[in-house]
């Protein structure tokens, strides 16, 4: 690994609120992660895309101690600040894909290393995806010269609950948990319609989509039970099924003793752990809202989702965010009704929340790309969308879906100073990222090989400097 972009990661970085001290997610692997040492930058006179819904024209950036300090005209740089040439340049919050496998899925693509999916039962929620991350995967160093500044890697879409997923700063480290977005929920990953059918119908179920849902809620009242039983004070609200009396079907709540897999459950009803399920079809999303609401968990996102723009006004009304693509449809049934306006329709309602995601090791190198064609696809329905706006889909509401939107996702002073300077507008086909910072320190320059760095396992791999 290049050592420049090793120096000061080994620590830990306070960045805001600790995780919740509920038991359930009680951190026994923490972040060691800690922002690269960086003196002041200024980038002057740019098109700047905050992240909030403004374009400033002739604008700057300027960034100090790891953070966004000031944005817009005239800024002054403080003594030995790093000037930026920002014109002709536009500049934006860095990318953040809220749906990948770099990492548990990483290249070469051999069965050696294909650890994103424990498919030993139906329902495997103690399963981190954290615990399968290798940090050598080349993907990740491709991805951050498309500009992705953090990632969520979640585990795959084989049963009906996967297991939780990392979100992680996009660095070259040693260990993953030098990756590790300090301060950053869990994601649970949970998937519906075909796949875990299809995985699990040979293997004693579930075979069917009402066998889907019966398992959901089987793991779910085992769950409740055993937040009721360790935490005998819960509020009122957090009540449910077993404020009603008279449920037996819970036969897996471990008669007190730690469970794992009950863990994660428990702490996805809290409300500590973020849930993320990947769902095609409406009308199973409208179901596992119900869901929701039947176990007192909130959804964050549903993810791919090609039929989202027929429930785009609940998914807005709901606070659920829609991570999709711009246009993958039709490769199995539940992926047929796929248009190429749905991120443009679901984003649309007043307090929406659409994102752009990539469930690729390629597609995660041009998310700016992908957001261009459902811009482009919208205009041909007529609807208009601005950069401003689109750039939401890959920054602002990517992070508040994986709730760090207090940390990053917007050019804002005060928050990390994860940026890209793109070589011109970043929905343009020819737009390319030409220098990435994160937390302040330049990690990546497109015309200086010095910062394109190189996983170990590259080194030496022919082509690799």
């Amino acid at each position: 690994m290049r050592h420049l972009l090793l120096a000061g990661l080994a620590g830990a970085l306070l960045c805001g609120p600790a995780a919740a001290a509920s038991r359930f997610v009680q951190d026994p692997y923490p972040s060691t992660y800690r922002p690269l040492a960086s003196g002041p930058v200024l980038i002057e006179h740019a098109t700047v895309l905050t992240g909030t819904g403004q374009r400033l024209d002739e604008a700057d950036v300027l960034l100090q101690g790891g953070r966004i300090v000031a944005v817009g005209p005239a800024l002054q740089a403080p003594a030995g600040a790093t000037r930026v040439d920002g014109r002709g340049k536009w500049v934006t919050p860095g990318i953040i894909d809220v749906h990948s496998h770099l990492g548990v899925y990483p290249s070469p693509g051999v069965k050696a290393h294909s650890d994103g999916n424990e498919m030993t039962a139906p329902v495997t929620a103690n399963v981190w995806a954290e615990h399968s991350v290798w940090p050598q995967d080349p993907g990740f160093l491709t991805a951050l010269a498309g500009g992705v500044t953090s990632l969520q890697v979640l585990p795959g879409s084989a049963n009906l609950v996967g297991g939780r997923g990392v979100t992680l700063k996009n660095v070259p480290a040693t260990t993953y948990q030098a990756m590790k977005f300090p301060g950053a929920p869990w994601g649970l990953k949970m998937a519906c319609g075909e796949n875990p059918k299809r995985v699990y119908g040979q293997k004693g179920g579930p075979a069917t989509r009402m066998g889907n849902v019966a398992g959901y809620r089987a793991a779910f009242i085992d769950a409740s039970e055993y937040l009721r039983k360790n935490t005998p004070a819960k509020p009122a609200q957090k009540k449910r099924w077993w404020g009603r009396g008279g449920d037996n079907d819970s036969s897996g709540d471990s008669g007190g003793k730690r469970d794992l897999k009950l863990d994660t459950l428990a702490g996805a009803i809290d409300g500590d752990i973020r849930v993320h399920i990947h769902c095609y079809r409406a009308d199973e999303m409208a179901t596992m809202l119900d869901l929701a609401r039947e176990f007192g968990f909130k959804v964050a996102a549903f993810h791919h989702g090609v039929e989202a723009y027929k429930i785009a006004d609940r998914l807005a009304a709901e606070g659920v965010c829609g991570a999709l693509w711009a246009d993958w449809w039709g490769f199995k049934m539940e992926a047929f009704d796929g248009i190429q306006e749905n991120i443009a329709l679901v984003d649309r309602p007043a307090n929406s929340c659409a994102i752009v995601h990539s469930d690729s090791e390629e597609g995660i190198q041009r998310l700016n790309q992908e957001a261009a064609k459902t811009m482009a696809a919208a205009r041909q329905a007529g609807i208009d969308i601005a950069p401003e706006r689109a750039i939401r889909w890959l920054t602002g509401n990517a992070a508040k879906a994986l709730g760090i939107e207090q940390q990053t996702g917007t050019l804002e002073a005060g928050k990390m100073a994860d940026v890209v300077v793109w070589n011109g507008n970043p929905f343009g086909s020819y737009a390319l990222a030409e220098k990435v910072y994160i937390d302040g320190a330049q990690v990546y320059d497109r015309h200086d090989r010095r910062l394109q760095p190189v996983s170990d396992f590259m080194l030496g791999q022919g082509g690799a400097p």
